[in-house]
């Protein structure tokens, strides 16, 4: 479907690059020439996975381990970067949710999701925009973003708000940068498994079953699909596609106001299981990251 070194000499940076999408993306840019920047709060996963996609692919991959909801480490990483020489584009993947009841969200626990995805995004693509327009560079910004913005969705409020923030600097951004070459567009993925995020958003494997009905086309997204989304918006042959927000979702956002809606169904003893869920998933988070 894609010509052959269609990134080639490309420097991509993938926020939250080191597991799951990003990971996906990383590889399939790399499969097509093009050098990747992954960044993430988790050393060892960061180098795991370059050495592992170095091995599968023979690119370059250089690993950035950072906070990104602290604006001064974020800026102080993109000044590394540059010191290789300018990005050619920034993929915003970074981003944490889990699914709660909203009267029991706790400040903290809005303040998890909504600072990784909402100020860490513009934290990064701040930092690369202000490199781009001193220099004179073009630039290429696609954010993942959810179907949520469009819809909005219960029990995921923060993310839901936060998405919405991204969304909204998307367009933005595509009309105030477009005159300097800098464009901006966005992804909203409908289910696509990927461990962490999975097992916080589907705990309940009966409540996954159900989700499935919800979906047109009855499946859910394959990582290799989603990735080859993201490199069609990468290519400098669609360079005059900007300020888009585009599905990949089998068409659920059609058929479903918010992912969530269904878990209005739910008692206390179903939110009791699901917090259990999580918070075990959360342990072993810990887990390993002490490793």
């Amino acid at each position: 479907m894609f010509q052959k070194d269609l990134l080639q000499g490309k420097r991509i940076l993938v926020t939250g690059g080191g597991t799951g999408l990003g990971k996906s993306m990383s590889h399939r840019f790399l499969e097509l020439g093009a050098e990747v920047a992954i960044c993430g709060r988790r050393k060892a996963v960061l180098e795991e996975t370059a050495a592992e996609l170095m091995q599968q692919t023979g690119g370059k991959v250089t690993t950035h381990p950072v906070d990104i909801r602290v604006a001064q480490a974020v800026d102080d990483m993109v000044e590394e970067i540059w010191r290789g020489g300018p990005l050619d584009a920034l993929v915003n993947n970074a981003a944490g949710n889990f699914i709660s009841r909203t009267e029991d969200l706790s400040p903290r626990g809005f303040d998890a999701i909504t600072n990784i995805v909402l100020h860490g995004t513009f934290y990064v693509t701040q930092a690369c925009g202000k490199r781009w327009l001193d220099g004179g560079h073009k630039g290429n910004v696609i954010s993942i973003i959810t179907t949520w913005v469009r819809t909005g969705s219960p029990y995921v409020v923060p993310s839901a708000m936060a998405k919405s923030g991204v969304a909204a600097m998307t367009k933005s951004l595509a009309v105030e940068w477009g005159p300097r070459g800098i464009r901006l567009n966005a992804i909203a993925p409908g289910p696509f498994p990927t461990e962490g995020a999975w097992a916080r958003l589907s705990p309940d494997p009966k409540s996954t079953e159900r989700d499935m009905d919800t979906i047109p086309m009855r499946r859910v997204g394959e990582h290799s699909e989603l990735a080859n989304l993201a490199t069609f918006l990468l290519a400098d042959q669609c360079s005059y596609i900007s300020g888009e927000i585009i599905a990949i979702d089998g068409a659920q956002w059609l058929n479903n106001a918010g992912g969530f809606s269904r878990l209005q169904k739910l008692g206390d003893e179903d939110w009791e299981r699901i917090r259990s869920a999580i918070k075990q998933t959360n342990e072993k988070d810990k887990s390993k990251r002490s490793v």
